[in-house]
Order: structure tokens, then C-alpha cells, then sequence
């Protein structure tokens, strides 16, 4: 049989993506290899984002915890004036120019109380007992009505050596009911210590 007789073999084309002759495209590489990257990354982002965000909120909220215990667990007073709000819950009307003026507030779902100490003249002494409902004869000499365990709570040394006279304000609820000792060594400026307790 000659040549020309031979029958004519149709020539072949690589398929796509297969090794081929010169200007073919090798597999995992062209537009097939783009979408796969970027699937990647779609992937990656989606899990890893929001995997990420949980580990920093967790670390937040130990820190957050961490940060009320120490508050819950810190007692003793602080230095300034408790708020106007706060005052007038307590019922604790404490005069204008009182020096050394200090309160710590506890809370709890049975009891709240505000501890207060402040030094006043004797006219703000009267006055703050007159705007309780109180006066300055209900003060029994020698006699302190704060309790041992509640001085204990912000520091106070109401213990002898001290002139001390005390009154234990009672009032319907829901008012506070307020126990007041007061050092008198200073006549002129006499300290006052207050605990005000609110019943829910």
C-alpha cells in the first residue's frame, strides 16, 4: 500500500490541562489555581475571623471577671463625697465645708449600707442631725451604736479612749435606718461616723 493510499489519522488535541505541546496550560496553574487560592482564603477567613474574635472576647471577660472580684473583694473607704443620688438614698445629708469626708458603699440582695465619716463644726453637726429627723439630745454620751463588725468593714477604731457619743435613727421603711457615732474630743469640730442601712 503507498503512501497515498494510507487512510488520513485524524490528529489529536491534548485535552486542557493536560501536558501538550507549547502554549498549553499545565494543571494547577491559570484561572483553575486563582479560583482554588481564593476559595482558600474565603475559607480561611471565615473560620479563622470569627475563631480569633472568640479567643480575644474570652481573654476580655476573665480579665473583666477578674476585675470584679477585686472590686467585690476590696473594702475600706474612699476619699471624696459619695454622690448626690447616693446621699439622698441613704439619707445621709452631710454639711457643706466638712473635712476628712470618706464613705465606702456595700450591697448585697438583703441589705445595702453606705458608711460615711466626716468632720463638721458644732452648727453642722446640728444641722445634719436636725435634717435627719434627728437632734443633738438623742446623742447619749459614752455610747457607740456602730457595730464592732461593721467598723471592722472600712477601719474604724471606735474602741475606748475616745468621746464618743451615739444614736440609733430609726425611720419606717423603706427609709434607712441610721446608726451615728460621734467623737466629741473636739468640741468645735466633732467627727461623725455614720452606717446607713436600706432594707429592699
Amino acid at each position: 500500500m503507498t503512501s497515498a493510499e494510507r487512510p488520513a489519522v485524524p490528529r489529536q488535541t491534548p485535552p486542557a490541562g493536560s501536558d501538550g505541546p507549547a502554549g498549553a496550560t499545565p494543571l494547577g496553574t491559570g484561572p483553575s489555581l486563582r479560583r482554588r487560592i481564593v476559595t482558600l482564603l474565603i475559607v480561611v477567613l471565615l473560620v479563622g475571623i470569627p475563631a480569633g474574635y472568640l479567643v480575644v472576647s474570652a481573654q476580655q471577660s476573665r480579665e473583666s471577671g477578674k476585675d470584679k472580684e477585686g472590686k467585690a473583694a476590696a473594702t475600706g473607704l474612699t476619699e471624696g463625697w459619695p454622690s448626690k443620688v447616693t446621699r439622698r438614698i441613704y439619707d445621709v445629708p452631710i454639711q457643706p465645708y466638712s473635712a476628712q469626708v470618706a464613705f465606702y458603699e456595700s450591697n448585697s440582695w438583703k441589705v445595702s449600707k453606705l458608711y460615711v465619716q466626716f468632720v463638721t463644726s458644732d452648727d453642722g453637726l446640728e444641722r445634719f442631725l436636725r435634717t435627719i429627723g434627728s437632734s443633738r439630745e438623742e446623742l447619749k454620751g459614752g455610747r457607740v451604736t456602730i457595730g464592732t463588725k461593721d467598723a471592722a468593714t472600712v477601719g474604724w477604731n471606735l474602741g475606748a479612749g475616745k468621746d464618743w457619743a451615739g444614736t440609733r435613727h430609726n425611720q419606717p421603711q423603706p427609709q434607712p435606718q441610721q446608726d451615728i457615732t460621734v467623737d466629741l474630743r473636739n468640741k468645735a469640730h466633732p467627727k461623725v461616723y455614720v452606717v446607713s442601712t436600706v432594707t429592699p
